[in-house]
C-alpha cells in the first residue's frame, strides 16, 4: 500500500507564446482546468502505475472538489481519508509557454486544513510507502515522518515546493527527492559543505541516513547514499508541457520501491515515467499507464 498525504487542488491552465517577466502582460493562446495537486498527482502516478493507493487530504464544498478529485477516482485510488470542509478546494494558476516550461502560484484552500489530526486516517502500517510533499502544513508532514516511521513504512519526502523551514526534518525520510534547485538550497539551508553537487548530496546521505535523489530535468536523476552516488537518463524528448513530470516521478518511484524494484530499476522506471508526462498537456492528465512506460523502456 502507498500512502500519499498531501494536496489536491483544480489546476487553472493558460498556455502562452512566452512566459512574462516582472509587470509584464502577454497574450494567451489557451485555457483549460484539470485536476492537480502534488498530492494528487503523485497519488495517481503511483495508481497508474500499478499500485494500491491511499490518499489522505482535504477539499472544499465547492464546485472545484468533484472535478480535482476526478482522475483520482477514476485511477481507483482510495478516497476515504479525504475530508470536505467549508474552505475553497485549493487552487494553481499555471502559466505554460511556448517551450514547454511554466510558472505556478498555489492558493492552498482546503490543503491548509490538512492537520496532524488527519493523520489517523493514514492508517499507516509495517511495509508500507508514505509519501509527502511541502503543500500542505509543515507542521504534519514532520508529523507524518514520525507517525510513518513508528509503524514500520518506509518514507519518501519530495521536497517541493522549497520551504526554507523544512530544513529542520527533511533528513528524517528514507528518500528524499528534489530538484537541482531545490537541493542545492537544502544543502545550504543545513550547511553543507560548499562543492560539487553530488559531493553534497554524500555528505546529506552521511548526516542523515537517508537516500537523496536530485531530478535533473532532461539529464536525468542523481542518487546517492553514502559513498554510493548513481545516475540515470531521462528519455529523450521534446517537451510539450513539464508540468507534473515531477509528480509522476515521484509516484512511479514510490511504486517501484512498494513492488520491491531496487533502487537503480525503480529510478530507471520513474525517470522514464517522467519523461513521458512532457509530452501532454496538463498534470494528471499526462500522467502514462504502466503499459505506455514499458514499452518506452522497450524500445
Amino acid at each position: 500500500m502507498i500512502t500519499v498525504v498531501g494536496s489536491i487542488n483544480l489546476d487553472l491552465i493558460a498556455t502562452v507564446g512566452r512566459l512574462p517577466g516582472p509587470g509584464e502582460t502577454v497574450p494567451g493562446n489557451e485555457f483549460k482546468s484539470a485536476p492537480g495537486g502534488k498530492g494528487a498527482n503523485q497519488a495517481l502516478a503511483a495508481a497508474r502505475a500499478g499500485a494500491k493507493v491511499r490518499m489522505v487530504g482535504a477539499v472544499g464544498k465547492d464546485a472545484f472538489a468533484g472535478e480535482a478529485t476526478a482522475y483520482l477516482k477514476e485511477g481507483g485510488v482510495d478516497l476515504g481519508g479525504v475530508a470536505e470542509i467549508q474552505a475553497a478546494t485549493g487552487i494553481a494558476l499555471i502559466l505554460v509557454g511556448g517551450d514547454g516550461e511554466n510558472m505556478i502560484a498555489v492558493v492552498p484552500g482546503a490543503n491548509g486544513s490538512v492537520v496532524q489530526g488527519d493523520l489517523a486516517k493514514a492508517q499507516f502500517k509495517k511495509g508500507d510507502v508514505v509519501l509527502l510533499q511541502h503543500e500542505i502544513p509543515l507542521s504534519t508532514v514532520d508529523a507524518a515522518l514520525d507517525a510513518a516511521r513508528k509503524a514500520g513504512a518506509v518514507t519518501m519526502l519530495n521536497t517541493a515546493p522549497f520551504r526554507a523551514e523544512a530544513a529542520s526534518f527533511v533528513g528524517k525520510a528514507d528518500y528524499v527527492v528534489a530538484n537541482e534547485t531545490e537541493f542545492d538550497l537544502y544543502a545550504d539551508a543545513l550547511n553543507l559543505p560548499a562543492g560539487e553537487r553530488s559531493a553534497r548530496m554524500g555528505e546529506f546521505t552521511r548526516r542523515t541516513g537517508a537516500t537523496v535523489i536530485v531530478t535533473l530535468g532532461g539529464d536525468g536523476v542523481l542518487a546517492a547514499k553514502g559513498d554510493d552516488l548513481s545516475r540515470v537518463d531521462a528519455l529523450k524528448i521534446t517537451p510539450v508541457d513539464t508540468v507534473g513530470a515531477g509528480d509522476t516521478f515521484c509516484g512511479y518511484l514510490a511504486a517501484g520501491l512498494s513492488a520491491g524494484l531496487g533502487l537503480e530499476d525503480a529510478l530507471r522506471r520513474a525517470a522514464a515515467a517522467g519523461s513521458l508526462a512532457c509530452l501532454k498537456p496538463g498534470a494528471q492528465p499526462a500522467i502514462p499507464l504502466a503499459a505506455e512506460v514499458d514499452a518506452a523502456l522497450k524500445g
